[in-house]
């Protein structure tokens, strides 16, 4: 059951970061779905050309091209592309990201440099790149971030790390570009069932204690992250600003740690 009007993003241009798979993946189709061009983005051509063919297969528009958000020139490059396909950029979604289980101890400095650099500084790379473009379509960013830095969360320092930097961005990049009336908000999902990073990242012996600390008593889905990206990318929360929404049924809450 659709929860938004089929148009809400009627005539909207989307450059959505990891858009192949998971999450993002996910909030692309979304934004097709409800009357968005879509340009997806990531390192594989495989699974950017798996989700072109689901969103046109219902529909929709969508350019798939290949980029690594570490790279600033291959970025410009993807965001040149897609302007030159759509006409214009209103809407930037920073999803790709990088993620394993390491304790700090055993972690090394090019392990979490890798993470810093695909979630914190390829977002970055991303915003500055789209920058002109969204100047001139009073657009709007949205950061998928997550909930890992608000307590603390054993063997994810260097994911911590990377997305309290996201956040950060959202807020400073809301503070110093809402003067062109452009909009940079976050989603820090929680447990997403059916993600790859979930069923990779947490033992199957844990799963029954981790929903237990959830206060809905579920997990949450990928269509919970894509109808709040729905929201926050259309006309409904146009005067929301800096705000990164926590999407995980009060979970952090209880505690982030389980392990």
């Amino acid at each position: 059951m659709k929860v938004f009007a089929d148009k809400i993003l009627q005539d909207k241009v989307a450059f959505v970061t990891g858009g192949g798979t998971g999450i993002t993946g996910g909030i692309a189709r979304a934004f097709a779905e409800h009357g968005a061009k879509v340009a997806i983005t990531s390192r594989k051509m495989e699974n950017l050309e798996a989700m072109r063919q689901v969103i046109e297969s219902k529909g929709g528009e969508c350019f798939a091209i290949v980029s690594d958000v570490r790279d600033y020139e291959a970025v410009s490059n993807a965001i040149a592309e897609t302007v030159k396909r759509f006409g214009k950029i209103d809407i930037v979604v920073n999803g790709a990201a990088g993620n394993f289980l390491c304790k700090a101890e055993e972690l090394s400095s090019n392990g979490f440099g890798v993470v810093v650099d695909i979630d914190t500084k390829g977002t970055f790379n991303v915003c500055r790149a789209a920058f002109e473009e969204l100047k001139k379509s009073k657009g709007q960013i949205l950061n998928i971030s997550a909930t890992l830095h608000y307590l603390a969360t054993p063997m994810q320092i260097h994911v911590s790390a990377a997305k309290a930097g996201v956040d950060a961005i959202t807020r400073n990049l809301s503070v110093e570009w809402g003067r062109y009336g452009i909009r940079v908000n976050g989603i820090a999902p929680g447990p997403i069932e059916d993600t790859e990073g979930m069923r990779r990242l947490l033992p199957e012996n844990m799963k029954e204690k981790l929903r237990e600390r959830i206060p809905l008593q579920r997990f949450g889905k990928i269509s919970d992250i894509e109808n709040a990206a729905l929201f926050l990318c259309s006309d409904a929360a146009s005067y929301i600003n800096g705000v990164t929404l926590v999407v995980d049924g009060g979970h952090w809450l209880t505690g982030t740690s389980f392990f």
